[in-house]
C-alpha cells in the first residue's frame, strides 16, 4: 500500500473530508493546500490500455516526511497537542511505525487492538500484537502487513459505524 492508499482509508475510516485534512497538517505545524490533498487522495485509476495518463499526472504521491507530518497532526488532534517543540517527521515510514502512530492516537491498549481486529474476524495473540511495536533489531518484532494495517483501519470503521460496512469486512 502506497502512504496515498493508507491517507485514504484513514480519510474514509475517520471521514475526515479535505478541510478537515488540511487542519490536521496544520495541527503538526505544517502547512498544505486543499489540491494538494485532493492530489493525494485521488484515486489511483491505471487502466489496461495507459490511457488514464492524465489520471495519473494528477495523482502526487504523498511523501513519508508528509505522511509522518499528517499521523503527527492525527496524534495532536485526538490526544491533544503537546507543549515544546513538536515532534519531527521520520523520513522513512512502514506499516508498524503507521501502526504505532495510529494506536498513540486513538490511545488504545493491547486489549483494544484486539477487540478491533475480532470485529473483522481476526484473532491475534496479545504477543502477536506486541510483537508489531517492538524495535526491528527485536527478535520478537514482526512486519506489520499491508493486509492487517488495512483491517485493522476497517475494524476502527466497524467499530465507529457498525453495520454500515461489513460487505467490505467480508471483501
Amino acid at each position: 500500500m502506497t502512504n496515498n492508499d493508507i491517507l485514504q482509508l484513514i480519510a474514509t475510516t475517520f471521514n475526515l473530508n479535505n478541510d478537515a485534512v488540511v487542519e490536521i497538517f496544520a495541527l503538526a505545524d505544517f502547512n498544505v493546500t486543499n489540491d494538494q490533498v485532493t492530489s493525494w487522495l485521488k484515486k489511483q485509476e491505471i487502466e489496461e490500455n495507459q490511457e488514464a495518463e492524465e489520471s495519473q499526472e494528477s495523482l502526487i504521491g504523498l511523501s513519508d516526511p508528509d505522511m509522518s507530518l499528517f499521523l503527527n497532526g492525527f496524534i495532536n488532534l485526538k490526544r491533544g497537542k503537546r507543549d515544546g517543540e513538536q515532534a519531527k517527521p521520520q523520513d522513512h515510514l512502514n506499516n508498524n511505525m503507521i501502526f504505532q502512530k495510529l494506536r498513540i492516537a486513538l490511545n488504545l491498549k493491547t486489549e483494544d487492538i484486539l477487540d478491533v481486529f475480532k470485529l473483522v474476524d481476526i484473532d491475534f495473540s496479545k504477543h502477536e500484537i506486541s510483537a508489531f511495536f517492538r524495535k526491528p533489531g527485536n527478535k520478537h518484532y514482526k512486519d506489520c502487513r499491508d493486509n492487517t494495517l488495512e483491517k485493522f483501519l476497517l475494524g476502527i470503521q466497524h467499530q465507529l459505524r457498525p453495520g454500515e460496512n461489513d460487505a467490505l469486512i467480508d471483501g
